[in-house]
């Protein structure tokens, strides 16, 4: 990976561009959580190249996507029209457009967290949901890489986000990481109910694709820790969230 891609993948992650086991399940997760709601307009807030964004359009009234990335967007207008060049913390649409909003693994990278997810709350309709995937901090791994003496290394590295939060931050400071308190702190005082939560482990199709009786193994014994107390070491937090009122 060159200088700019690194850069580029410190600053904003690198966004979904296969479509494998692990975005499947997440896809089944994020239907259920929508129920009737994927008859309406749905928003994904961060839509990357598209990759989510191409799958749920035919699903929906309509999908709209938004990404701050310019070189992104003009990728996922490919895949659905109705793409938008736009910062998270300053969405383009009036207050109450949206019956469904997805905000996959994008919340960490925006400049103000509290001020994007103040932008999605008022974006959604009374009745309305949002489904958020976002990283979590007891995960053993910080898969956004770090930086040393201002080089930044890319890759998969570990127990960096068990360390003080200050001293995390220095090694990782183009990211954020969440616990559950963190992510409920962002919805203080807006019009919001909190539907469910949990704690997921990832799919490991990279480990599968290279060692598949030991990575299908892995994720098997991973997504039954996902029924214990032990998910609070899962990858990323999923919050169903609904806008208070009726539609």
């Amino acid at each position: 990976m060159n200088s700019n891609l690194y850069d580029k993948a410190a600053e904003r992650g690198v966004p979904s561009c296969v479509w494998r086991a692990g975005q499947s399940r997440r896809l089944d997760m994020i239907t259920k959580a929508a129920e009737y709601r994927l008859k309406g307009r749905l928003l994904v807030d961060g839509c990357g190249v598209g990759t989510y964004l191409s799958v749920l359009t035919p699903l929906v009234k309509q999908a709209v996507g938004i990404d701050i990335e310019y070189k992104r967007v003009h990728t996922a207008q490919q895949k659905s029209p109705q793409v938008a060049c736009s910062a998270g913390e300053a969405l383009p649409f009036k207050s109450n457009s949206f019956d469904l909003v997805l905000s996959h693994e994008v919340l960490e990278h925006v400049a103000d967290d509290r001020l994007a997810m103040e932008e999605i709350i008022r974006s959604l309709k009374p009745g309305g949901r949002l489904l958020l995937f976002c990283p979590n901090r007891g995960y053993p791994f910080e898969t956004h890489g770090i930086y040393i003496k201002k080089k930044y290394h890319f890759g998969n590295i570990p127990l960096v986000n068990y360390l003080p939060r200050k001293l995390r931050d220095r090694f990782a400071p183009h990211v954020r990481v969440y616990r559950k308190r963190d992510v409920k702190r962002l919805f203080d005082r807006l019009p919001i109910e909190i539907i469910s939560s949990t704690v997921i482990f990832g799919a490991y199709d990279n480990v599968i694709a290279r060692w598949p009786v030991f990575g299908k193994t892995l994720r098997w014994l991973l997504y039954l820790l996902e029924r214990t107390p032990l998910r609070v070491f899962g990858l990323s937090h999923f919050f169903v969230v609904e806008k208070r009122g009726s539609v």
